[in-house]
């Protein structure tokens, strides 16, 4: 039987991860950060200096930046925050962007208010940004999350730190308690009552930019092309939904996607999939909310190991959480959803982040082939043996493994990405 320690503990994580957020996530942190510290500030500032760590530099310089015409880069995300944003939405800071708004930011982007520095930092999520107007100044620091600031200064004094240099403060739940034993008791007898509204809000949003994605023209228009070019299937479905999400989102779309671990390509991939699937099959509404349940946590789960940011394309993790989900869905038992994971992590555990774009679309396509591929796997008994490449004994150690992999072992990696991408 469920324990109420774990139910709570697990909704709780469930509502620190699974939030809106409009726009690839990076920018929308800047812009977030811009709106506070000019809100501590008081007015709009003469100048402006942004200082970024590599994974930040990586994720905003390819994507459109949403409610702002089209506007692109760390520059972009920071004023259109200062100008026009609204800190007190978080992850939606740029709703409030109107002409007036975005021509302020073009003007004061035109006159090079704003300048940028590598932030040569440890912490891969670090943004530092200055604002001074005359001899007026505000700074703010945010690490580790996206929103999570530690420290806010107002002319030299600081008024607000928080000291915990490890990010243990930025989130609240107590991430221990996940296991995928755990997860999947918590999917299976959780109060639904208690979790869907906020699963209501993940399908609604998710899926109106799937359909967005898969109706205008975004980047390649690659969900449409998946539509006519692949036999027509659950799994295609599956599919160019997920990656039309993807692609409207990454090329500037101003719906908003309920995110998964700090990344709304993270949030599609865990929940869109398995959507379309139990639509398909004619699944109860009461399963799929189970089977989000399980997916976002399973999601949560493998990022924890990993991080917010790194070398380690997320899209792997929620395409393992929804091959998962889709087990869970079809019936599966708990052995046979372990060996989902497992296949999937025998397969794809290498692919790369070289940052925000639309190809992040085409990724997520990959992915979830190879995580659907393991499913079919996993029904039909077979999975592959513990020693085979990086695969362990349990389950839980080969996340852990991957995860050490995508945190640790990638960092050298994820420099080198950063110095190919910002050479000319």
């Amino acid at each position: 039987m469920l324990s109420e320690k774990l139910q709570e503990e697990y909704i709780k994580i469930l509502k620190e991860e699974l939030m809106p957020a409009m726009g690839c996530t990076e920018p929308i942190a800047l812009a977030y950060a811009g709106a506070k510290a000019r809100e501590v500030l008081g007015k709009l500032p003469d100048r402006v200096v942004a200082r970024c760590s590599g994974n930040i530099i990586k994720n905003v310089r390819c994507v459109v930046i949403p409610n702002t015409d089209g506007m692109m880069g760390i520059e972009s995300g920071v004023m259109a925050g200062i100008v026009g944003g609204d800190a007190s939405k978080c992850m939606e800071v740029l709703l409030g962007m109107n002409v007036e708004s975005i021509a302020k930011t073009r003007e004061m982007l035109h006159a090079g208010v704003c300048e940028v520095e590598f932030l040569d930092s440890p912490v891969p999520l670090h943004i530092i940004l200055e604002l001074y107007a005359g001899e007026e100044s505000s700074t703010i620091e945010i690490k580790h999350a996206h929103t999570n600031i530690t420290k806010l200064t107002k002319n030299g004094e600081v008024i607000y730190e928080n000291d915990e240099d490890d990010g243990s403060k930025y989130s609240y739940a107590d991430r221990s308690l996940l296991s995928i034993e755990g997860i999947k008791q918590f999917a299976d007898e959780v109060d639904l009552s208690l979790i869907r509204d906020m699963l209501d809000k993940q399908i609604l949003c998710n899926m109106n930019i799937a359909y967005e994605g898969m109706s205008k023209n975004y980047g390649l228009g690659i969900g449409r092309i998946i539509k006519e070019s692949y036999p027509e299937s659950v799994v295609t479905r599956m599919k160019y939904y997920a990656a039309a999400a993807s692609e409207a989102r990454m090329g500037g779309c101003d719906m908003p996607v309920v995110i998964n671990s700090g990344s709304g390509n993270q949030g599609i991939t865990s929940s869109v999939p398995v959507i379309v699937y139990a639509r398909e099959k004619d699944i109860s509404q009461e399963k799929l909310y189970r089977a989000l349940a399980f997916s976002n946590l399973l999601t949560i789960y493998q990022k924890e190991f990993i991080g917010k940011l790194s070398a380690f394309c997320g899209a792997v993790s929620a395409s393992c959480s929804s091959g998962a989900a889709v087990t869970y869905l079809a019936g599966g038992t708990l052995d046979d959803i372990k060996n989902t994971i497992e296949n999937t992590l025998a397969d794809i555990p290498g692919i790369i982040c070289d940052g925000a774009k639309v190809s992040c679309a085409a990724k997520i396509a990959t992915c979830l082939d190879a995580a659907l591929m393991a499913h079919y796997l996993a029904m039909k008994g077979k999975v592959y043996e513990a020693s085979t490449g990086i695969l362990k004994e349990e389950v839980g150690r080969t996340i852990s493994s991957v995860g050490y992999i995508g945190r640790e072992g990638m960092k050298q990696t994820d420099k080198e990405i950063i110095r190919i991408m910002l050479s000319k």
